[in-house]
């Protein structure tokens, strides 16, 4: 099936929301939902999400072969508690679904304390916090409590109960597909395996969703495909389900935990040219604010899936701190309050101004290469006098000396340290006045010349 597709005059179908407050209430409707690899979970989550864009629902069956893999049983989980003997709940999944290891086999009974032990999991240097655990592909049972709550386990036994189910379903994904003028496509990937964990996970669910109305209301080459997906499963069952149209890929980012603490990080794809790391290097360069770039590991987000090699597709990564650096990652301190608007709003800014460095980049040819054409009797100073002229004049040289078929606007403009608007505004004017045409493009995903330093830490 096709992914559920916003139309080339689609503003109208994308709700007229502000971006900071529209994120900040769909984190904050998705963070009580206890989401895994699969379940309802998921598919509550794509249904929230699809109150702001349309999604397309995909559901792969229990025992699916997907590459290497093999899509697990679904899990779902009702409630689960610790009782002490006066009956009561000293650890409720009702009251954070974090205190239940995801993917746990179902259990009741009762069990010693030296047992429950073995079954507990706590931080000891942050003792109000619960951590995130899993059990994916493991037959494991267990609970994430606060250091607090585990001191107080003094009895000598306890009732235990995880109200959880496996069965023969399916793992669950969504896609939204904006067309634009080519099949040429623009991935956008965000996990939504996390349960209440607003940074790692529900942020870029955030801002992926508010990029798909962005694009979706502005004139657009390339489609964009948004992905919604669970970690690693997700994408390489997404993977193994479109082999023959990841060729089709020209450039890919995957949002992970954008909005943390720091600046923003972008991590290369692994083939560390591509004009989607020029981009993202070029947008963050731009921004004055503080980033990071990294060079590509097989280690991390789902970039890791889309690099394999035998795809090698041009994807990289941005996120705020990367993921197990700060002490809040995989807890319940990643909480709401945690995310800032400031930071969302950030990522998003970051996103949509790759977008225009994407959309408006090309390669182009100086139709009059010998000596410097003549700008002002073909009205070109008049068309971008004001207080401005002097830049658009430069940029115009720039454009001029370095069009030659080989170096592309993003290069211009990394050379010329300007603004892409500015640069890609004066090629606008020279090819009016015939100075300059627009060359075949070369493959998609092709390395910018202006490929960053192997490293950049600002």
């Amino acid at each position: 099936m096709q992914a559920s597709t916003l139309a080339r005059d689609a503003t109208a179908t994308v709700r007229a929301t502000a971006p900071g407050p529209a994120m900040r209430q769909l984190i904050r409707d998705l963070f009580p939902i206890c989401r895994s690899i699969t379940g309802d979970g998921v598919r509550d989550t794509l249904a929230r999400i699809g109150r702001e864009i349309p999604i397309q629902v995909h559901e792969v069956p229990s025992g699916t072969p997907v590459l290497d893999w093999q899509v697990p049983r679904e899990w779902n989980i009702r409630d689960a508690w610790i009782k002490n003997s006066a009956g009561e709940r000293v650890v409720d999944f009702r009251a954070h679904n974090l205190h239940v290891v995801n993917y746990s086999v179902p259990v009741r009974g009762r069990v010693s304390r030296d047992e429950l032990q073995r079954h507990l999991h706590s931080l000891p240097a942050h003792p109000d916090w619960i951590p995130y655990r899993t059990s994916y592909y493991a037959e494991e049972w267990g609970f994430c409590v606060t250091e607090r709550q585990r001191e107080a386990l003094t009895e000598p036994d306890y009732d235990v109960c995880i109200d959880s189910e496996f069965r023969d379903g399916s793992l669950t994904y969504g896609e939204c597909l904006v067309a634009g003028a080519t099949d040429h496509e623009v991935l956008v990937s965000a996990h939504v395996c996390h349960p209440s964990l607003a940074n790692d996970n529900l942020s870029g669910i955030a801002v992926a969703t508010e990029l798909a109305k962005y694009v979706a209301a502005r004139p657009r080459r390339y489609s964009y495909r948004f992905l919604f997906a669970p970690g690693t499963i997700g994408a390489i069952t997404w993977l193994a389900q479109h082999e023959a149209r990841a060729s089709t890929i020209a450039h890919g980012l995957v949002l992970a935990g954008v909005a943390g603490p720091g600046g923003l990080t972008y991590k290369r794809s692994r083939r560390g040219n591509a004009i989607i790391d020029c981009t993202m290097g070029f947008v963050l360069r731009q921004s004055g604010a503080e980033y990071a770039v990294q060079d590509f590991s097989p280690y991390g987000h789902d970039e890791r899936q889309y690099c394999s090699p035998g795809f090698d597709l041009p994807v990289g990564c941005l996120m705020g701190a990367p993921w197990g650096t700060y002490p809040e990652y995989h807890t319940s301190a990643d909480s709401i309050e945690f995310v800032s608007d400031a930071a969302l709003s950030g990522a998003l800014r970051a996103c949509t101004e790759a977008v225009e460095v994407l959309e408006g980049d090309g390669l182009y040819l100086n139709l009059k290469p010998k000596g410097e054409p003549q700008l002002g009797r073909r009205g070109l100073y008049r068309t971008l006098g004001g207080p401005d002229a002097a830049d658009a004049q430069l940029a115009m040289l720039w454009i001029l000396n370095y069009s030659d078929g080989r170096h592309r606007l993003l290069d211009i403009a990394e050379k010329a340290a300007m603004s892409f608007g500015s640069i890609r505004r004066a090629a606008d004017a020279l090819i009016a006045a015939g100075l300059l045409v627009e060359c075949a493009a070369p493959p998609a995903g092709q390395p910018s010349r202006a490929a960053g330093r192997t490293r950049e830490v600002i």
